[in-house]
């Protein structure tokens, strides 16, 4: 080290991890942010449209369910995700794998909470009990 610059030995891979990981940073970063633009504007109760399912039901389907009330829940799911996703960010660029770890446990959990919440229970209904049929 005469200049007092340290040298490293490469295995002559490190430009390409560089390229790849910058790749990726530059990907999930914009993942979370369309994330975070569609969450605010679906948390204002609009783009019900968006939701898989309940854009492609019957008009008179779609009328038994409060669409604004899915599009906040969906909006704060994305929320979520986009969290998630920022904690994969911050260990990519802290080259820390359990934060990835944990980051895909959240979006995993998250993601299985919001299906399981969303099919149970009739919460988006206009009228609670109206899937079922009440015999007289």
């Amino acid at each position: 080290m005469p200049n007092g610059k340290k040298t490293v030995k490469s295995d002559g891979g490190g430009e390409e991890r560089m390229e790849e990981t910058s790749a990726g940073i530059f990907i999930i970063g914009a993942a979370v942010l369309v994330l975070v633009l569609l969450g605010l504007y679906m948390m204002q109760g609009k783009g019900a449209f968006l939701i898989a399912g309940y854009n492609t039901m019957p008009k008179n389907e779609k009328a038994k369910y409060d669409g604004p009330a899915m599009a906040r829940f969906v909006g704060k799911l994305l929320m979520a995700l986009a969290c998630s996703m920022l904690v994969w960010f911050a260990g990519m660029i802290l080259e820390k794998s359990w934060m990835f770890y944990i980051g895909v446990a959240m979006f995993l959990g998250f993601s299985g909470f919001a299906l399981i919440y969303m099919n149970t229970g009739g919460r988006f209904l206009k009228e609670p009990g109206h899937t079922k049929q009440k015999n007289k």
